[in-house]
């Protein structure tokens, strides 16, 4: 058995890591990783480990996906069966080479070739240990009769290193020379030449670690006096034998890759207008927002990018409204009311998901911690037992819990979003005027979400929600579950009303007769009243700070220290809407340091040259800058990006910095000499939005524009039904294509879709003067475009 754990990694850059899943060969991880990839990358790769206490972990094998093959697996959940994982395999960087070929006459007067290798430079090396590596390069002239090495300097701690040597090797000797032409020795020659670079990190005393290699046949030159390109760097060469590896086993993944080109915002005016103009459309179904739901393959696609724009501009809550609006009218029986995925019901999910994770970790965090940490059994089903289980304390330990998570979430109606309580008002003013026979009905249209899709869900799967870092341990797992179970029926008004609980298990339902009780009705009818109320709260969290990000990097010692270097030290990071603190470790209540968001001048990256390491930025404020170290790309990047958003309306924002540091009398980068002297690089400008609703609208409208140009073929057919069924007065008897579409005024949605077409059409030209410029200008062997493999 193996305690087992995988992590997630651009090229060889581990940008997230699983829980360990111990005594198993056949691990369970249900993770969950988002990211914005912030670089340019070859392979995005997953390593299962085996984790070892005393030595390093084992690596049992990976799954390396290629960038271009990933669309290929985009939303298909697939098992992948593990490679080896062998060290000269493991590669990533390019390499920059010049090549020359000129004539030399010797000293007894014969004509010899000289081949001259000039190694330019190296970009994107991996880290060794976490830390850029020291690299060096070996040249090498390899022949049939021949192998001449040679050896550039090392380049210490850099990831980056600029080689700029020049080697010479003769190529056509003279002995030859007498025997043949000089052009058929040239040719053969040159034929079986070629000129082998290896990249190796210095180990100093332990062995050198391979970083990868580059083969050039020397008839590149045949017809130009000189090469020069970029080169992917490529795994070692095994004299490609098949290699016979046993079974490892396989992972099985879920990946969802979107890559946008997002044009400037002015493009996108036309489309976004139409979009905004969406809740004011009669009949609803009649909008471009709704028509984007009806037409995409998977609805989940069309919510996402459509939620988030709306929150953006105030729009999703007439939206929500009118759309569920819809949704009621086909709602037969009052007991079913927003059961189904309409996009009615995906639309508020997603708005709960985006505005409500600050409100579940003032509210659930806390108990959700406090019951992952414990080891308490709550498994209260005769079958499931252990040997020695009490299952009569196991019911006071699930009581326990069940009565503290429903009093934390019942006492926090004055921490709900706003926008939550706006839309939950409309749902209970609708559904009371759709059933007004029925008294509970107001109450059962609120708990379904609040209950059902909101705090149930986040109780069974805190990791997805961020309110635990990871996936919860089997025995965790199934007491989560029964609290679940027990919160959901609680808050399902019609549950409690009867008198009846819904489960279908026996053990669950002599459990829920603890809460069959007039106090839990009195306090969710409360609760519910509470957070569906048109009244202004005292306080919707916002007197609080909320919390923004959290976790572990370096930094750099700010004052003195006894000897002269100032050192990195790792520290845990709190950022919230009022400061950016440092703490020794998690949890801990005081503050090592603490600037306040608005000291906060800029936040940009630091060249790596500064510290001699990588995923460097700076925070500059009102005293010394704080120089950060993240653990990879995609950390900084989120790092960088809340700290900026977050501080976008301080005043007296900096216009220029210094990309370098102060060091020794002068900065790195402009070498100028005081210290207060203004930068000499204009600062990033901020994105302007909510702290809470963190969007770039440009690039949802591009989400939106693909897949209207995705889905462009049932946009006409929704079309052609519009228009048979103005012809015809009515729809068919018979189904037909149009059939699945929901129709109401086929004159007002025929009119919107002439205005999508239109607009997608005016789009589609940008974009693809964007594609053409984008494949003409990368030149293959340029640094934006490598040669992989041999080039000839």
């Amino acid at each position: 058995m193996r305690d087992c754990f995988c992590t997630v990694n651009l090229d060889q850059e581990e940008v997230y890591r699983t829980q360990v899943v111990e005594k198993s060969l056949s691990p369970f991880f249900s993770e969950e990783f988002y990211f914005e990839i912030p670089r340019t990358f070859q392979y995005l790769s997953f390593y299962v480990y085996d984790k070892n206490v005393l030595q390093r972990d084992l690596r049992i094998g990976k799954v390396a996906i290629k960038k271009e093959d990933l669309c290929n697996h985009s939303g298909i959940e697939t098992w992948f069966s593990l490679q080896p994982v062998d060290s000269n395999s493991e590669v990533q960087g390019k390499v920059h080479l010049e090549l020359k070929l000129n004539e030399l006459i010797t000293d007894n007067g014969t004509v010899c070739q000289q081949l001259v290798v000039h190694i330019k430079a190296c970009h994107g090396l991996p880290l060794i240990n976490g830390q850029s590596c020291d690299p060096y390069a070996t040249v090498s002239l390899v022949g049939p009769s021949r192998n001449d090495q040679k050896k550039t300097k090392v380049k210490k701690k850099t990831s980056n290193p600029q080689f700029n040597e020049i080697f010479y090797f003769e190529v056509t000797r003279s002995s030859s020379y007498t025997r043949k032409s000089q052009f058929q020795v040239e040719e053969e020659d040159i034929e079986k030449l070629e000129i082998r670079i290896d990249l190796w990190n210095n180990g100093n005393l332990v062995q050198d670690v391979f970083l990868g290699e580059i083969k050039v046949p020397v008839n590149v030159l045949r017809n130009d006096s000189s090469h020069q390109a970029w080169y992917l760097l490529q795994p070692k060469d095994n004299g490609n034998k098949p290699s016979k590896t046993d079974d490892l086993g396989s992972l099985r993944l879920n990946i969802c890759y979107t890559e946008d080109c997002v044009l400037p915002s002015e493009y996108y005016g036309p489309l976004k207008t139409l979009l905004l103009k969406s809740p004011d459309i009669q009949p609803i179904s009649a909008s471009a927002a709704y028509i984007l739901g009806e037409i995409c393959r998977d609805k989940n696609d069309a919510v996402l990018p459509l939620v988030r724009l709306l929150l953006h501009h105030d729009k999703l809550v007439p939206f929500a409204t009118a759309v569920a609006e819809l949704d009621l009218k086909d709602t037969q029986e009052a007991n079913t009311i927003f059961r189904g995925n309409s996009l009615a019901t995906r639309c508020l999910d997603e708005m709960m998901k985006i505005v409500g994770g600050h409100y579940l970790k003032v509210t659930l965090k806390p108990i959700l911690d406090e019951i992952c940490e414990s080891s308490k059994s709550c498994e209260i089903d005769p079958i499931k037992l252990k040997e020695g289980d009490n299952v009569e304390n196991n019911k006071e330990n699930l009581r326990y819990y069940v009565d503290k998570v429903f009093s934390t979430i019942i006492e926090s109606s004055m921490s709900c979003p706003t926008v939550m309580c706006d839309i939950f008002y409309s749902l209970r003013q609708m559904a009371t005027q759709r059933f007004p026979n029925d008294p509970h009905v107001q109450y059962s249209a609120v708990s379904s979400f609040v209950f059902l899709r909101f705090f149930a869900v986040a109780v069974v799967s805190p990791h997805t929600f961020h309110l635990r870092p990871h996936h919860p341990d089997a025995q965790t797992v199934r007491t989560l579950t029964l609290i679940s179970k027990t919160i959901q029926t609680l808050g399902s008004w019609g549950s409690l009303s009867k008198s009846k609980s819904s489960f279908k298990e026996t053990f669950m339902c002599e459990f829920f007769k603890m809460f069959q009780e007039e106090r839990y009705i009195r306090a969710v009818k409360k609760f519910l009243d509470e957070i569906s109320s048109t009244e202004t709260k005292e306080s919707s969290g916002t007197s609080e700070p909320v919390h923004l990000k959290e976790g572990e990097m370096y930094k750099r010692a700010q004052g003195r220290t006894r000897i002269g270097k100032k050192n990195f030290k790792k520290r845990w990071f709190c950022l919230t809407s009022r400061e950016l603190t440092y703490h020794r470790q998690p949890g801990s209540k005081d503050a090592i340091y603490t600037i306040p968001v608005k000291n906060i001048l800029a936040v940009e990256k630091l060249e790596e040259s500064s510290f001699n390491k990588k995923n460097m930025f700076q925070v500059i404020h009102t005293e010394k800058p704080l120089y950060v170290q993240a653990n990879n790309c995609v950390e900084a990047n989120e790092w960088i990006d809340v700290l900026r958003r977050v501080s976008r309306c301080n005043q007296n924002r900096l216009s220029f910095y210094h990309p370098s540091v102060y060091l020794n009398g002068n900065w790195l980068c402009c070498q100028e000499a005081s210290e207060n002297t203004l930068g000499c690089k204009p600062s990033t400008a901020g994105v302007p939005a909510d702290i809470r609703i963190d969007i770039d609208e440009d690039r949802e409208t591009e989400r939106i524009y693909s897949l209207f140009t995705l889905s462009m073929l049932k946009l006409q057919k929704m079309e052609e039904a519009c228009g048979t069924i103005a012809v015809y007065q009515g729809p068919q008897k018979e189904p037909d294509d149009y059939s699945n579409f929901v129709i109401e005024d086929s004159v007002t949605t025929f009119k919107t879709i002439q205005q999508i077409k239109s607009i997608i059409e005016k789009l589609s030209e940008p974009h693809e003067k964007y594609r053409k410029k984008r494949s003409s200008s990368a030149k293959y062997g340029s640094k934006e475009n490598p040669i992989v493999g041999k080039a000839s």
